[in-house]
């Protein structure tokens, strides 16, 4: 993997924790974590860390730092199904945590 990719896979990674932490509730937040698993299941053993320094508190901002780095992953060789099964996800994902 180059740096690149284990960049924009980290930036995807880590918004998506930090949603997951910030949910409204439980349902939320098993959701957000989903779409985390299921990057992870597509990238195999090959997941850098998660980090969450520097990073935005507002939710929209969040949001479209995980939607822009899983978008930027189709440059990175990821097939384009699965960037729009993830994004699919992010949007159900998002749907359950209306305040």
């Amino acid at each position: 993997m180059l740096l690149s990719h284990a960049r924009t896979l980290c930036d995807a990674r880590s918004a998506l924790a930090v949603l997951a932490d910030r949910a409204v509730d439980s349902d939320a937040s098993s959701a957000y974590e989903h779409v985390l698993i299921t990057l992870d299941v597509i990238h195999g053993d090959e997941a850098p860390a998660i980090d969450t320094y520097g990073l935005p508190e507002e939710h929209d901002e969040l949001l479209a730092i995980a939607s822009t780095a899983l978008e930027r992953l189709k440059s990175h060789g990821i097939d384009d199904l699965h960037v729009e099964l993830l994004l699919a996800m992010l949007d159900d994902a998002t749907e359950l945590d209306v305040i």
